[in-house]
């Protein structure tokens, strides 16, 4: 900054630039303003991150095209593309497959399986009354769980139905479940189970509700993409249409219809649950797992097509043969039968095959590029995307490729990295899913009686206490076993850890349960063992020193 002093006039800053502005003012004075208008931005916006990421002045910021907004705007006005382009990634594009179905099969895998872990103490129940109780209510979960009778659609159990729920939030970003009651024959329990894609939770005509109005004789405060919320953005009520909107013409049977399920009942009963990851505040519907990164993966899916197009051509052997003349006579050697072209509909087409020979008219010629194929440098460049999408869904690129090629040091790295990322998505599905149906059912079966849980319905505590369950799922991979018992032993020996969290860890299971049934196992060893060789026998051969 400069000071210049001319005929006893200060001008603060610097005297060429002041002169120039106040020169353009008197000659235009609207060219004038703009330039102090900008001025003025300038010194405010180039500081801090205006200098860097919020900088609008410099070339490699000016084309960066932005528009902020709420999370309407942002997310829930987009969200339809983004479901079908997520669906048809995973239909078409090897990695978006890849990426989805590793992510469910280490989360879920089979279904994630109840531990129920009763509060013993708050209950003031001994050892002995914990593990008979426990015991009871693994046996009535398993009878409703274990059948497709828990299934509104009565399809899959209800280890498969959290397969399906997580796959479809993965790949739709969110998944409803509705929570009816159905009285089946031979199933002592009425809770079913019914899924909702998440196309069909939408606003009422496919128009969102901004302002308070009346909706199907219904007075709703907004709702957006069938989420109805209230004036303090309070979830209320979800509008599910009667069939898939997106259904073609020769599946939908009359109008479409929307009703409205409230999401809770009148006795604080959950009637919807609506399974999603929030990212933004006020945010009302998931976001597809894939939706970061569905740019690459869809070039990526056009570059290996074109990958395998160009080799497929580069092993095709075709020979063309332009004659001196007019002929009719069928050329030697096998052409494209009709059977065999890609386009039948186009007799023009001229299609390479497989060791064909195909005739060419007078003048005609056939020039090819050379192709080069296979790209060397294919694989490096896949590896290379391969890294950035898997970075982007917190998939390390050893797991989405199921290929440990490199040290163990690293892949365990990558595994354990990968882990938590399953971990974390776990605690999330049993919050969302497994636990409030378990809490739902569990309810039930004590209304019904065939569990006993004094004050269950009467004090929240004590339900809370009653419906504690933890849930096993699929194993950390070990690439040394060995290592791995070892170090869980020590864990359990210095009390960092339990028998019960290195079982669920290792393999999935239940410590108690396998206490259970080893003591079954050993006494079932001994009686063989008593058979295949008697005391008297055996002492027999010790001499009848049987104190050695």
């Amino acid at each position: 900054m400069t000071e210049e002093r001319t005929t006893g006039r200060r001008i603060t800053g610097n005297g060429f630039s002041g002169l120039l502005d106040r020169a353009i003012s008197v000659v235009n004075p609207q060219a004038g303003l703009r330039r102090a208008a900008a001025r003025n931005a300038l010194r405010f916006l180039n500081s801090g991150y205006g200098n860097y990421g919020a900088n609008v002045t410099k070339k490699s910021l000016r084309g960066w095209d932005y528009f902020g907004g709420s999370s309407k705007e942002d997310i829930e006005d987009n969200i339809d593309v983004l479901r079908q382009r997520s669906r048809d990634a995973y239909m078409g594009v090897p990695v978006a497959t890849a990426s989805l179905k590793t992510m469910r099969t280490n989360v879920v895998a089979g279904g994630l399986i109840p531990a129920p872990s009763i509060d013993a103490e708050y209950l003031k129940l001994n050892d002995e009354q914990v593990q008979a109780l426990q015991a009871q209510i693994v046996r009535e979960f398993d009878l409703w769980a274990d059948t497709p009778t828990c299934d509104a659609d009565r399809v899959d159990n209800f280890y498969q139905l959290q397969q399906l729920a997580f796959l479809s939030y993965l790949m739709n970003g969110d998944t409803i479940a509705l929570l009816p009651m159905k009285q089946r024959a031979g199933q002592p329990y009425q809770l079913c189970i019914r899924l909702i894609e998440a196309d069909r939770v939408c606003s009422p005509d496919l128009q969102d509700r901004l302002f308070p109005m009346e909706v199907n004789g219904a007075r709703v405060q907004s709702i957006i993409q069938g989420v109805e919320t209230g004036e303090d953005g309070e979830v209320l009520a979800y509008w599910i249409c009667n069939r898939h909107p997106l259904a073609s013409l020769a599946n939908q049977n009359g109008a479409l219809r929307w009703d409205r399920v409230e999401a809770h009942g009148k006795t604080g009963r959950r009637n919807v649950l609506h399974m999603m990851v929030r990212e933004r505040a006020g945010q009302l519907r998931g976001v597809p797992l894939l939706a970061p990164v569905l740019e690459a993966i869809k070039q990526l899916g056009r570059y290996t097509d074109a990958e395998i197009m160009a080799a497929v051509i580069s092993a095709m052997f075709t020979v063309f043969i332009e004659p001196a003349g007019p002929t009719d006579s069928r050329p030697t050697g096998e052409i494209v039968r009709d059977g065999e072209r890609v386009d039948d509909q186009d007799q023009t087409t001229i299609e390479m095959a497989t060791g064909a020979i195909i005739d060419l008219n007078p003048g005609e010629k056939v020039e090819f590029a050379d192709p080069k194929h296979p790209n060397t440098g294919y694989d490096v460049f896949v590896h290379a995307m391969i890294k950035q999408i898997g970075a982007a869904l917190e998939i390390p690129p050893e797991v989405l490729l199921k290929q440990f090629t490199t040290t163990y040091s690293a892949a365990r790295g990558a595994l354990n990295e990968f882990w938590r990322t399953c971990s974390m998505q776990r605690d999330w599905f049993v919050s969302d899913f497994c636990q409030p149906i378990y809490e739902e059912w569990f309810a039930e079966a004590v209304a019904r009686g065939r569990i006993r849980a004094p004050g269950f319905f009467s004090d929240p505590a004590i339900r809370k206490a009653y419906t504690g369950c933890v849930w096993n799922g699929p194993a950390r991979t070990n690439l040394n076993p060995v290592q791995e018992v070892t170090a869980a032993e020590k864990r359990v020996a210095a009390g960092f850890s339990t028998a019960q969290e290195e079982t669920a860890q290792m393999t999935g299971g239940d410590y108690t349960r396998n206490i259970r049934q080893r003591a079954i196992e050993a006494k079932q060893k001994r009686e063989v063992d008593e058979i295949i060789n008697p005391p008297q026998q055996a002492a027999e051969r010790t001499g009848g020193n049987n104190n050695a």
